[in-house]
């Protein structure tokens, strides 16, 4: 594809705009630090799906997401695209956000920007979950973003760009539905699909349920709900829970299909199994 003078213009503006990621970062941290003067937790604080959270130690601002996994936001850009300030974070202990895994890292809200990039010139419009739209021209750019489309492209740092995939590219602007992309990711739990994990208790007798069937990508939580410790070790040893003393939960998301059969190591006639469609 050959490209524009005036569409490759905007290559010189966004080298110019590299030193401003760094500054943009810095911001971010600033801006998170701007909530640090509420009360810091000094007991578990409740928290529910999509809410903002942080910790007492650390400015780093995450997103609670309903597979009971914490999402990090890279960069203030990223965030933006979500929210507009830090009111609705709420502060966390330490060891409660330490309980809490990481999920992954947020990408863009879908319409919102198009991105590229540092070391490719190729623009993108986004779809939903980080899935990149290749825009072909300028035509097709002013058709979507209007003519200060060159105004609103962000860089994304390479070393954040594999949280992105690529899809089919835009032949005019007629395959992409920018409002109706960002109006459908009203969160960042609809944009990434996440849902609610499968629960697994494990008893002082066994597992229960003892077996369940989930489609690949799904969470299963294990909760010792037993007066002893507990654990749910994988048969392979592949994976594991570790102890589990009374109360504490162990997640794991299952990617792949397969059967993944597991044992209690503290009682390893208490068995149990994944069936991963």
């Amino acid at each position: 594809m050959v490209y524009s003078p005036s569409f490759t213009k905007y290559q010189t503006i966004h080298s110019m705009k590299k030193l401003l990621i760094v500054i943009a970062i810095v911001g971010f941290a600033f801006g998170i630090h701007l909530v640090s003067g509420q009360p810091r937790a000094n007991a578990n604080v409740d928290i529910q799906a999509g809410d903002l959270i942080r910790g007492e130690a650390f400015t780093a601002v995450y997103y609670y997401g309903a597979d009971g996994f914490r999402y990090v936001f890279p960069n203030s850009q990223t965030y933006f695209t979500w929210y507009s300030n830090f009111n609705t974070v709420k502060f966390v202990s330490d060891a409660q956000l330490g309980e809490i895994p990481i999920g992954g890292n947020v990408t863009y809200r879908p319409g919102i920007k198009m991105v590229k990039i540092q070391s490719d010139p190729r623009t993108y419009a986004l779809g939903a979950n980080g899935a990149l739209h290749h825009v072909p021209s300028q035509e097709v750019a002013i058709a979507l973003y209007g003519t200060t489309w060159n105004k609103q492209i962000d860089d994304i740092p390479d070393a954040f760009f594999g949280n992105y995939s690529f899809d089919t590219a835009l032949v005019s602007a007629a395959d992409f539905d920018k409002t109706t992309v960002t109006a459908t990711a009203s969160s960042i739990n609809v944009d990434k699909g996440l849902q609610t994990p499968i629960q697994i208790s494990i008893t002082d007798s066994g597992f229960v349920p003892v077996d369940v069937t989930i489609g690949a990508g799904r969470v299963v939580r294990f909760t010792n709900n037993g007066a002893e410790n507990h654990s749910a070790t994988d048969d392979l040893l592949k994976w594991g829970s570790g102890t589990l003393a009374p109360g504490s939960k162990f997640q794991r998301r299952f990617k792949d299909a397969g059967t993944f059969t597991f044992h209690d190591s503290y009682k390893t006639q208490n068995t149990g199994a994944v069936f991963v469609n």
